[in-house]
């Protein structure tokens, strides 16, 4: 998702309520600071990060904010939607404004899920030149066999899109669960790899992505912001 970038009279003009031709003398008389500074150009650009007060009135404070919340099952993976239940349904209202998703998360898997306003960082974080690896546990219908193995590793053809998925990596941890290791996230992937070696996913929990691990201490439904330390390996 981009960062969204607005002119200055028309982001003071939804802010104060005022016309733009209104903001003329305003903006003369030097009342209006970007990041402590006088802005006097309407048309200036300016982003979600930038500090803007008028009269010393604090109008966008440029706070970049990220969050981890473990998602439950039955709850979708959208700012909005209207049968279901989202994971902003999830935070008290007053967080949710200008969050959205970084990653997604299908609607009966559980796990990781990151939010944050800041579309750059998002928009990093998904590229496919970004190789971050995302960590899952899966349990399944059948017994694993070594052969699943090989066939994560070697990649798979998925013919709907006629591509065929990067090299995952399956980590047998007993007769019916694993762990899964991808770097990209198409549509209920994980599910559509096992599906190929004939068998079904009972569970799908993401515990982490890149570095980020998921804190343990969060009950399904609940999120905590992340450290700076968190969005500095999660960025590297």
């Amino acid at each position: 998702m981009p960062t969204r970038y607005f002119r200055l009279d028309r982001f003071l003009s939804q802010q104060l309520q005022v016309s733009r031709s209104a903001l003329r003398p305003l903006l003369a008389a030097g009342r209006v600071r970007v990041n402590g500074a006088v802005a006097r150009d309407r048309q200036r650009r300016i982003g979600p990060f930038d500090r803007v007060e008028c009269d010393g009135q604090l109008l966008g404070d440029g706070t970049r904010r990220y969050l981890m919340l473990n998602k439950p099952a039955g709850v979708v993976s959208a700012t909005t939607d209207a049968t279901h239940p989202t994971v902003l349904d999830l935070l008290p209202e007053a967080a949710r404004e200008g969050l959205h998703l970084a990653g997604r998360l299908d609607f009966n898997s559980t796990g990781l899920v990151l939010l944050t306003n800041d579309g750059e960082w998002s928009r990093r974080l998904s590229l496919p030149d970004s190789a971050v690896w995302k960590r899952y546990r899966v349990t399944v219908e059948r017994p694993l066999r070594p052969e699943d193995v090989a066939a994560f590793s070697a990649g798979m053809h998925f013919e709907f899109e006629g591509l065929v998925t990067r090299p995952a990596r399956l980590e047998i941890l007993a007769e019916q669960e694993a762990r899964v290791f991808l770097q990209e996230g198409r549509y209920h992937q994980i599910r559509r790899m096992f599906a190929q070696t004939g068998n079904r996913v009972m569970t799908l929990h993401r515990e982490a992505v890149g570095s980020v691990v998921l804190d343990e201490t969060l009950a399904p439904g609940e999120c905590r912001a992340l450290t700076s330390n968190e969005v500095e390996q999660i960025d590297a």
